[in-house]
């Protein structure tokens, strides 16, 4: 009898050890972390931070699963914001139209300043030297509502021209080189790869935007609603992003090879637009918390605030916009509260 007594305890003790063993199983099944999938818009720029991310699966490794959509405007990406089809954005004066249009978004940190890669390029027949003699333009390709029709404004700003008396045509920076060649433009302004490209076909970039402060910032930012619903995805984007610029710096060439990839330019182009973005001109995590620094998202007056107003007070007054963004009104959409996070955690 006893014998049979121990025979069965220990049935049961082994039959528990394995029940337990499988309940703690699909607990820890049930608690493991899935991957939170949400819908990503950028517009095919020269994003190659973005790319980087993306290709290197670092929001994976973060927990994040985006779906893509890229965009050849941002317009397709408000209308995605609109509708919250999109999550989250990384987009250049897109983000002003969205806080333009009362689309409840917060903006986070800035992925690049894309205003060094801006330039004014002109034919090597237009007699144009410098933004200077922009009144000897016969036409100036510029699309509207755009950080080129910015760059424009300010160049006949600091030339001391009237915009209205220029000569602007509203054209896509992706038909430059055909407007060049039929002789419809002699000059255009536009952003990174375009004037590298067009510099490659035999025409002169003529200014960059150090000549004339070029305002472009390249912000992400995400629903304001979506933010509430998961409040670790800021700080996990800023991490990507800081993984991703380290691993850019120690191999450039990833970069190039990713503009490559998704712009579909030449390396020679790639490696020019790299060469303007990169390095000492990327907005740092420390700049965008310092108060003092143009990058500032803590500055209720200076800083990004004062770009973005500048920027859209320049688009009202060539008619792209019916008004300029309050300050206040961009100030109340920017949280640096993740930023401040990382570079608090990076201090330890």
């Amino acid at each position: 009898m006893m014998l049979w007594l121990k025979k069965i305890t220990k049935i049961w003790t082994s039959a528990a050890a394995i029940a337990a063993i499988f309940c703690l199983g699909t607990v820890g099944a049930a608690h493991a972390q899935e991957p939170l999938k949400f819908n990503y818009g950028v517009p095919k720029a020269d994003y190659y931070i973005v790319y980087v991310a993306k290709d290197l699966g670092l929001f994976q490794k973060h927990g994040l699963e985006p779906n893509f959509f890229f965009f050849t405007t941002g317009a397709p990406l408000l209308a995605g914001l609109k509708s919250k089809s999109l999550d989250v954005f990384t987009t250049g004066l897109a983000s002003a139209f969205a806080l333009g249009q009362d689309i409840p978004v917060k903006l986070l940190f800035w992925s690049l300043d894309d205003a060094p890669g801006e330039g004014l390029v002109v034919s090597a027949k237009s007699g144009i030297a410098s933004y200077k003699d922009l009144a000897k333009a016969k036409a100036i390709g510029v699309p509207s509502g755009t950080c080129a029709q910015v760059a424009l404004g300010l160049m006949a700003r600091k030339a001391g021209v009237k915009y209205s008396d220029l000569k602007t045509v509203n054209i896509a920076p992706a038909l430059y080189a055909n407007a060049f060649a039929s002789g419809s433009i002699d000059a255009g302004v536009t952003w990174a790869p375009y004037p590298q490209a067009l510099a490659e076909s035999g025409h002169k970039i003529v200014n960059y935007d150090s000549d004339y402060d070029g305002i472009c910032p390249v912000l992400t930012g995400a629903r304001t609603e979506f933010l509430k619903q998961h409040p670790d995805v800021g700080l996990k984007l800023v991490q990507i992003t800081a993984e991703a610029r380290a691993t850019i710096e120690k191999n450039p060439q990833l970069a190039v090879d990713a503009l490559v990839k998704y712009l579909s330019v030449t390396p020679t182009v790639a490696k020019a637009t790299y060469d303007r973005l990169c390095c000492s001109r990327h907005p740092t995590f420390a700049q965008q918390v310092d108060p003092g620094s143009p990058y500032s998202l803590v500055s209720g007056s200076g800083g990004l605030v004062d770009k973005l107003h500048t920027a859209t007070q320049i688009l009202a007054d060539v008619g792209s916009i019916p008004a300029p963004l309050a300050k206040e009104a961009i100030a109340a959409a920017i949280d640096a509260s993740y930023v401040r996070q990382f570079v608090e955690a990076q201090k330890k």
